[in-house]
């Protein structure tokens, strides 16, 4: 009997070795699968805590499903984790362009307990206190503007209480981020975003390998002016977190302002292909579609015209009911998608001067209308260009900044097409203050002609070369390397004469289309250097 009962212990004891040995190889595997890495301490251990941690770096890289399933199950584990609520909390807006809708938040908030002061109750120390605090504002009352900066108010009091505490300085930037992204363009938006930067900077210096702070100085210098800061950071986010989409994307956020088309291409080749992978039926498309739409952007940049139109098709193919043309895995006709289709053939007529006339109706987008109205000034349509430019007008102050830039810009074409230079000019002025009022470019160019672009080609046309050069120069100051502001900057200077000022964009054409030798603007910028700087 005896002997039974030490054997029966002995197996007892083996089988609580082995469990708790699986665990810690659960937990390093958890920890380890390409989300980067972190230390946030909390009351919680085990699987749970390490559950949480793996959430916790998926949300700083803005995987929000994936990190939503991990906040789930640290939750299963231990139902009281006040902080696995805390993190799905977080899980459900895009704190940088969202309104924040509050609604899945409190519901998850919920779960943990009815009230505020409850859910409280659960957390055992001041710091997570302050934590759940902070979110009971930002899921609190209030318009969406108000909730983020008293969210930001309270982690910036915390972050005084903890001066030391990484994750929550990073929290304390990205809430400096989403209150600045809620503000209008000016000096406070760019004092958050700096100083959100120089606080994410400081916490990547500290761990090259925290998927927050390499993501935060990404977003926090995400302009012409300061994207140079942020390079080595955008390098190091492509590594860091290849388990989510948005954190192979990100980095093409600063080689777009740089001007990088190759790297824009590439990582958001990566992006699509995690997206893809990790989609399932009902899940939303987001990560996929705006990969889309930068990937088309950067091949377009870099010349690379068929590839461009792959990414079309594979748009087209979600749009037709099949997502990444797999039509078991559900319907794919988001109207994200289907606008972000729109957008892309358009982009696609105006970056490659492949004209088109396309009808137009009330139904046509204002890209639609961008392109056919360039379409119809090269082609000699005026009849479909005063129709487009009529389009837009009648939709009056609809569409935002952005559509007003575009009416601009289709009445300048339209004057200019009817010769009246000074009324066209006018209107690009306008256009022109109007851009300025905007935040700085970030991103694929929108309006999907730049408006300075657009200015100096219109002038070439005017025989204005000398002013044309100033505004392509212009335009390539806020987004260099622009393959159509390089030819026509090159063009300008040289109808004024000046040869030596047309080599440079010339040759940065030519270098950035390497190898498409066949290409009009290619043979143009070899004749100019067969003609003029080859003795």
């Amino acid at each position: 009997m005896m002997s039974a009962f030490r054997t029966s212990i002995r197996a007892l004891s083996m089988f609580g070795l082995l469990a708790v040995v699986a665990a810690s190889l659960l937990e390093t595997q958890l920890g380890s699968s390409g989300v980067g890495s972190l230390d946030f301490p909390t009351s919680a251990t085990g699987l749970a805590q390490q559950r949480f941690l793996r959430g916790v770096a998926i949300l700083h890289s803005f995987g929000w499903k994936q990190a939503r399933d991990e906040f789930h199950a640290a939750q299963a584990v231990d139902p009281d984790f006040a902080m696995a609520y805390w993190g799905e909390s977080l899980a459900y807006n895009h704190p940088l362009v969202s309104q924040m809708d509050p609604a899945a938040p409190r519901e998850a908030l919920t779960r943990l307990a009815a009230t505020p002061e409850q859910r409280l109750a659960k957390a055992p120390t001041a710091r997570e206190r302050g934590f759940l605090a902070a979110v009971e504002i930002l899921w609190g009352e209030g318009d969406h503007v108000a909730r983020r900066v008293g969210y930001m108010r309270a982690m910036e009091r915390l972050h005084e209480s903890y001066p030391g505490d990484v994750e929550v300085a990073a929290f304390y930037a990205l809430s400096m981020l989403s209150a600045a992204a809620a503000l209008p363009a000016g000096d406070e938006r760019e004092r958050l975003n700096v100083r959100a930067g120089a606080i994410a900077l400081e916490l990547f210096g500290q761990n090259p390998d925290h998927p927050g702070a390499p993501h935060y100085v990404i977003h926090a210098f995400d302009d012409p002016v300061h994207a140079r800061l942020a390079l080595e950071s955008a390098h190091r986010f492509s590594e860091i977190a290849p388990a989510v989409s948005h954190a192979r994307h990100m980095p093409t956020h600063i080689f777009i302002q740089l001007g990088m088309w190759a790297l824009v291409s590439r990582h958001n080749q990566s992006a699509y292909e995690a997206a893809r992978d990790l989609w399932a039926p009902g899940d939303d498309m987001g990560d996929a579609i705006h990969a889309l739409d930068w990937g088309q952007y950067g091949d377009l940049m870099r010349g690379d015209y068929e590839g461009a139109a792959t990414w079309i098709r594979r748009a087209e193919l979600m749009v037709a009911g099949g997502f990444f043309g797999r039509k078991d895995r559900g319907p794919a006709n988001a109207p994200r998608a289907v606008s972000t289709l729109d957008l892309m053939r358009a982009r696609y007529v105006v970056d490659t001067e492949a004209w088109r006339i396309d009808p137009v109706t009330s139904e046509s987008s204002v890209n639609q209308l961008l392109a056919t109205a360039m379409s119809a000034y090269h082609l000699g349509d005026l009849g479909t260009l005063e129709r487009a430019e009529a389009e837009l007008a009648s939709r009056g102050s609809a569409g935002g900044a952005s559509a007003s830039i575009v009416r601009g810009e289709v009445a300048a074409l339209l004057h200019a097409a009817r010769g009246h230079a000074d009324v066209a000019t006018q209107f690009l002025d306008e256009a022109v203050a109007a851009a300025e009022r905007l935040p700085p470019p970030n991103g694929a160019a929108s309006p999907i002609k730049p408006v300075l672009e657009l200015y100096g080609e219109l002038l070439l046309d005017f025989g204005r070369p000398v002013e044309a050069a100033e505004k392509f120069e212009a335009s390539l100051t806020l987004m260099p390397n622009r393959p159509r502001s390089l030819l026509g900057l090159g063009r300008a200077a040289l109808a004024a004469g000046d040869h030596v000022r047309a080599a440079k964009p010339y040759e940065a054409l030519a270098e950035l289309w390497a190898g498409r030798e066949e290409r009009p603007e290619m043979l143009e910028a070899r004749r100019f250097w067969r003609e003029h700087l080859v003795s």
